[in-house]
């Protein structure tokens, strides 16, 4: 504890807030998250005057560098008052351009996001993000946000997720004001939509989207959404709207490789007091390969095991702290293993997954591959294509419609499927 405790310093006492400084975001939000409540435990009982605490960060690297009070109330101000600009929930300050780590399976994502943050005109139209959960969109999504406001803080930013953008029509709708939902959302420069999946289905928000999307498109103003499937997979959505959000810019984001995954938890320990030994990353990196949201939970796992015990962090200890995590990451269904199974039930070879072959016996087993690919993992249609020798992602889709539609009117291949589903999961 004392390797968290000994950084903060406290900088003044008013009104009943106690005001502590952090060296560091990533200082602050553990300490936050974990011993706030002791620490405020603490000072009451030296003050009963102390009602509650404010850590915040500023470098202590030296006294000349730390910024007066007048200037870290303007510095505060001005977030405010930019985050009170932004219509729709409040951004998240760890999710910046600066804080994202850019790999191979992201960096064209990354890439068209800059581009689109750092452009005075609307570059692409809409910005379309997707990857399976996880991978990083919301994070894109808000960095976005972020930079245009530091950019440009005249510009008019709406940012929520499309449950929020939903909530906001229905209640137009309940208190009778559809005509101040259109002028709210018609009228800024940039509109932001996270997880639009969720109004799949929802034929009447579906609509109003569709009607705000065209006005904003017809006025030069930038659409940014992002969603866990393409615009042509996206179930349950108008065809209309399919068509419009597949107009601009469509950018995924594939599964992290170990490259990336390494990186982000060296960028994730920087600013981190307790050390790890690298080798303890590379076994973290390589073992748990879900996610982001699963790897930076299983390096904060590690971090406060070690903290709490007070042990020397080893292979070993990880192993320890994480074995749930491990034992759910170890029965990941692989879409190598897919086609393992898949070319030995129908007695073919592992590489005509791959191959040009369109002969029955190879493209059947082959489509069935491709179907069981999308339902049992969580990777995009682009990086299932890539595993089946560089296909593209219109080929998989094609596939897993056609499998599909079979297992409805194909007693055998119905079979099939669920014998290989239960083989694979």
């Amino acid at each position: 504890m004392n390797s968290w405790i000994s950084p903060l310093s406290v900088d003044k006492f008013y009104s009943g807030v106690l005001y502590i400084k952090a060296p560091s975001m990533f200082l602050r939000d553990w300490v936050v998250n974990n011993y706030a409540d002791v620490i405020l435990r603490f000072c009451k009982k030296e003050s009963r005057e102390i009602r509650s605490l404010e850590v915040f960060v500023c470098s202590m690297r030296s006294s000349v560098a730390e910024k007066s009070d007048s200037k870290i109330v303007a510095a505060e101000e001005k977030r405010k008052k930019q985050e009170s600009s932004i219509l729709g929930v409040p951004l998240d300050p760890k999710f910046t351009f600066k804080n994202f780590v850019v790999g191979k399976p992201n960096e064209f994502a990354h890439a068209a996001a800059m581009r689109v943050a750092e452009s005075d005109k609307v570059a692409f139209n809409p910005l379309f993000l997707y990857s399976a959960v996880g991978l990083g969109k919301t994070h894109l999504m808000q960095a976005i946000a972020w930079h245009i406001k530091e950019r440009t803080p005249r510009r008019n930013v709406a940012y929520m997720s499309a449950e929020k953008f939903m909530y906001h029509f229905i209640k137009s709708v309940r208190d009778k004001d559809m005509m101040a939902f259109k002028e709210q959302f018609r009228s800024v420069d940039v509109l932001m939509i996270d997880d639009v999946q969720f109004i799949c289905g929802k034929d009447s928000t579906q609509e109003e989207f569709f009607h705000t999307f065209n006005a904003l498109v017809d006025n030069n103003r930038q659409v940014i959404v992002s969603a866990d499937k393409s615009p042509s997979d996206l179930n349950g959505m108008g065809e209309r709207l399919k068509s419009r959000l597949g107009w601009g810019l469509v950018a995924d984001i594939h599964q992290t490789n170990y490259e990336l995954r390494l990186g982000i938890l060296q960028s994730k320990l920087e600013d981190c007091p307790i050390k790890i030994p690298e080798k303890v990353l590379e076994f973290i990196a390589r073992k748990v390969t879900s996610n982001v949201r699963e790897l930076e939970g299983a390096l904060n796992r590690v971090i406060a095991s070690a903290d709490f015990s007070g042990n020397e962090i080893t292979i070993e200890c990880a192993k320890e702290f994480l074995s749930d995590l491990l034992r759910a990451c170890d029965k990941k269904i692989t879409i190598e293993e897919i086609q393992k199974k898949v070319a030995s039930h129908y007695s073919i070879k592992l590489s005509d997954m791959s191959s040009s072959c369109r002969a029955r016996k190879v493209a059947l087993p082959r489509q069935i591959a491709m179907y069981l690919a999308k339902k049992l993992t969580a990777t995009s249609l682009p990086e299932i294509g890539r595993n089946f020798g560089g296909r593209d992602h219109t080929t998989v889709l094609h596939a897993f419609k056609k499998i599909e539609e079979r297992t409805g009117t194909d007693p055998d291949i119905l079979r099939d499927i669920k014998l290989l589903s239960s083989l694979i999961a």
